[in-house]
């Protein structure tokens, strides 16, 4: 417990860290596992300052800065302040890069289908055979080994865990939570991004550009809608519709001239072998 002089000391000393970073970032520590706090600080330790501290204090912090005090209202009784001078959505996408998979606890609530697969474990023939059964799952042994005989889904995307299931999943070794530390909400030269507009990625939004671009291009060589991208294809388009409108109306242009003659030649010479025939 600080003291009320300690307390003062706390928040001092880190308002004026604030002044140092361009970036200001709020985190959710609620169930985030110690070890992946301590990993995600050692990663980040040489670009990035963590505040942890009770709500109180860290608001005192943020309320010392004029731009900061829009953070204010995104604390909770759980939360860090970040520190860094990188770009914000780096900074998020190396947040997210170190994460940490958890074992279910009965009762959660299960984030997506969770699945055991046919084959061979390491696992040995005794009271674990007897709770993967119980959990509904086929478990026979072969030549001393526990093989579990097909797929299954255990537990649905949204449905809660149960004991015997997550027992059964613990023998299993399999970790169907995903725990990760991320900025909720980040404040950068001004603009407060949240976690929605942060966890866009570079693969993501090109790949959605690019077919946004195709499609555009599509509907504007089918409206005839002339700009720097369609030009050349109407053109080319055009010219074509023109040889072949001018070939089909007998148009003596110095364009299709030649073709003209082509074909009346043609035509001649079918003309004088159908009277060759009927001489």
């Amino acid at each position: 417990m600080l003291t009320k002089d300690q307390k003062v000391k706390f928040v001092n000393e880190h308002r004026k860290l604030l002044k140092d970073y361009r970036v200001i970032g709020i985190i959710q520590l609620s169930g985030i596992p110690d070890r992946l706090l301590q990993s995600t600080k050692n990663q980040l330790k040489e670009s990035t300052r963590f505040i942890i501290g009770r709500k109180s204090l860290l608001k005192k912090i943020l309320e010392g800065e004029e731009h900061s005090k829009r953070l204010v209202e995104h604390l909770t009784n759980t939360s860090a302040i970040v520190l860094s001078n990188d770009d914000p959505f780096e900074l998020y996408g190396r947040f997210r890069s170190n994460s940490l998979r958890l074992a279910a606890k009965p009762g959660q609530i299960s984030p997506e289908d969770v699945s055991v697969t046919a084959g061979e474990t390491n696992i040995q023939p005794g009271q674990t055979v007897t709770d993967l059964k119980s959990a509904g799952i086929d478990v026979q042994i072969q030549k001393g080994k526990v093989v579990i005989a097909k797929d299954k889904v255990v537990v649905k995307k949204g449905e809660a865990i149960g004991l015997k299931i997550s027992k059964a999943l613990h023998i299993l070794d399999i970790l169907p939570f995903n725990a990760v530390m991320e900025p909720s909400v980040i404040l950068s030269n001004g603009m407060l991004f949240s976690r929605q507009v942060l966890s866009i990625n570079r693969e993501s939004t090109t790949s959605e550009m690019i077919i946004c671009f195709r499609n555009a291009l599509m509907l504007c060589l089918e409206a005839k809608i002339i700009n720097a991208y369609t030009i050349n294809n109407l053109i080319t388009e055009a010219y074509s519709n023109a040889m072949h409108l001018g070939i089909e109306c007998k148009v003596p242009d110095s364009g299709i001239i030649e073709m003209l003659l082509a074909n009346a030649a043609s035509q001649a010479a079918a003309l004088g072998g159908m009277k060759g025939e009927n001489a």
